[in-house]
């Protein structure tokens, strides 16, 4: 086998690799009830950029410095798409904000229940810019939507619990935080937000 042919192999491999990442990506998220939650950000990159990149390492007529280029840049793409893939296949949930702007936001956030509530954490600049402590917001939870009211918490010991149960219920966030790619711990920044229903309105 000439390394020519090697190397054309090794990009087919890969370039199949990244088309079923690539779609499992979006496939993965029609597992969730309720409305589809299309990727966006970090997700959405992963998800085309393994389309995208998966079709050139397979096309047989491509130029080889652009296969060999594609090759390069696919760990880049592959991380991002799994990443994606992973952070869906437990429960997820949708909260609908406003960003800074005014735009529609949907928020796809792991969750936690304890005794006192349903809680989400994220960072606190995630958190104001969408407006959130004290806003009325629908809330999509196991096919269902819903009004809630998040509640900011920023004292540590409640985010820090907070952020303790989710890495305990989230087996991606346990292992990405083996890996470093996850606090283990609630860092500085973070806050937790309870999601109390929203009082009803006579």
């Amino acid at each position: 086998m000439t390394e020519s042919n090697a190397s054309s192999k090794v990009q087919i491999v890969v370039g199949w690799a990244l088309l079923s990442v690539g779609i499992i990506v979006f496939a993965v998220r029609i597992q969730h009830e309720g409305a589809y939650a299309m990727p966006r950000g970090g997700n959405l990159f992963g998800g085309l950029g393994a389309l995208l990149l998966g079709g050139v390492l397979v096309w047989q007529a491509v130029p080889r410095a652009l296969g060999l280029l594609a090759l390069a840049a696919s760990p880049v793409v592959l991380f991002f798409g799994l990443y994606a893939t992973m952070s869906e296949l437990e429960e997820v949930v949708s909260l609908y904000a406003t960003d800074s702007a005014g735009q529609p936001a949907e928020l796809r956030l792991w969750i936690i229940d304890r005794e006192d509530g349903e809680w989400v954490g994220m960072q606190r600049s995630k958190a104001v810019e969408h407006s959130l402590d004290g806003a009325r917001l629908e809330l999509l939870r196991r096919g269902e939507t819903r009004c809630v009211m998040p509640v900011l918490h920023e004292d540590r010991p409640t985010v820090k619990a907070v952020h303790a149960l989710k890495v305990g219920k989230y087996a991606v966030a346990r292992a990405s935080a083996a890996v470093g790619l996850y606090p283990r711990e609630a860092g500085d920044t973070t806050v937790a937000l309870r999601l109390d229903p929203c009082p009803s309105v006579n």
